[in-house]
């Protein structure tokens, strides 16, 4: 793989550090996990991620965004639950990490060393983009709060055993009035109503908070700031889904790559025709293209930046979008075997398509990038 963009000014020593240890950890001591009982390969794999030492790096006294961006594009680029178990960790307790209270913060001895598993539970039935829809409510009792309603495609769903939860507690319409809520999966009242089956199999659920009850000390941060809670996390996370997809596509344009040197058509290597050397000449563009707006967004953040809430959606959206546009090259360059099961750039065509939605979906990125954009021209206007 091209490691050239190391050398790009948005990265500090520790982190090439970092990314040589890293790869050479996948390539010699990382662990070969069977997938086919997903729950199992997740477990052993955020276990071996925690064992490692890696999961340092998911949450503690602050995020080095740029730190977790080279982990998620190394993991991704080879195993795509291993991605996902070290990204969950992150985000599931990113909330506890940037605003949780020294009680709290205890699970996330647990959630890095990888003896615990976090889950993130926003999304829910009927507001899935639209989180100042969430009608999962939170009522005060004399001894904390009561929550009821539903959360689906939450990631480590089932698995989990610790979850944050929003929950609407009615300090003001829409999104001034949700909560966050830190919730041990063994709560009474916490319900796994289904394993939802996807395309690149992961452990995902829909959940049924019934008369939850929780302490005082399960709420983080204010009441009525979970919405601000919800946005900083993804603020600081998004920029890492982009790099997720960065992964992918480097996988994707070197397995492209060596089957056109490889293979013969009409007497030649596939790489002389021009045709080919066009789509590789595209892919790389994307990759590079791609590269530079995460690292661009990571740095802006590691720098100071008070939010990065544009830079962190033109990251997300344009790797997402650019990676599944090279590993659908790869699979035309393949032939047949590019759509044989098994195969890396099959799995990585599976893997790739979930990454346009999750953590705000493409169009919700367009959203956000055209309303900074309009609010900075505005400001510059005054």
């Amino acid at each position: 793989m091209d490691r050239s963009f190391l050398d790009w000014p948005f990265f500090e020593q520790r982190h090439r550090d970092l990314a040589d240890a890293l790869e050479a950890w996948m390539q010699t001591d990382a662990p070969r996990i069977d997938h086919h009982d997903v729950d199992a390969a997740c477990r052993t794999l955020v276990a071996k991620l925690g064992a490692a030492g890696w999961l340092r790096h998911s949450g503690g006294e602050s995020l080095d965004i740029r730190s977790l961006c080279l982990i998620r594009e190394t993991l991704a680029r080879h195993d795509g639950l291993a991605d996902f178990a070290f990204a969950m960790q992150g985000l599931g307790m990113g909330a506890v990490t940037l605003f949780g209270t020294p009680e709290q913060r205890a699970w996330l001895e647990r959630t890095r060393e990888g003896t615990a598993i976090s889950a993130f539970a926003l999304t829910e039935p009927g507001s899935g983009s639209d989180v100042a829809r969430s009608t999962t409510t939170a009522r005060r009792t004399d001894d904390g709060w009561v929550l009821d309603g539903e959360k689906t495609y939450i990631s480590n769903g089932g698995i989990a055993d610790v979850y944050v939860v929003f929950a609407r507690t009615g300090e003001a319409p829409g999104a001034k009035g949700l909560s966050a809520f830190l919730m041990p999966a063994d709560t009474p009242g916490l319900e796994v109503v289904e394993r939802i089956e996807v395309i690149a199999p992961h452990p995902l659920a829909h959940l049924r908070l019934d008369g939850v009850e929780l302490s005082d000390d399960a709420l983080i941060g204010d009441a009525g700031a979970g919405f601000k809670v919800a946005m900083t996390v993804l603020d600081h996370f998004r920029p890492t889904v982009g790099a997720a997809a960065l992964g992918f596509a480097r996988r994707a344009l070197d397995e492209a790559m060596a089957r056109v040197s490889e293979r013969q058509l009409f007497g030649a290597p596939m790489a002389e025709l021009q045709m080919v050397q066009g789509h590789i000449a595209d892919m790389a563009l994307d990759v590079d293209a791609a590269a530079l707006l995460i690292y661009r967004a990571a740095w802006a953040k590691d720098r100071g930046a008070t939010r990065i809430t544009r830079e962190a959606a033109m990251a997300k959206l344009y790797a997402t979008e650019a990676a599944q546009k090279v590993i659908d090259q790869a699979v035309q360059l393949f032939g047949g075997d590019g759509v044989r099961t098994g195969t890396p750039v099959e799995s990585l065509y599976r893997e790739i398509r979930a990454l346009r939605i999750y953590e705000g979906a493409s169009d919700v990125q367009k959203l956000v990038i055209a309303r900074a954009a309009l609010s900075d021209f505005e400001a510059g206007a005054r």
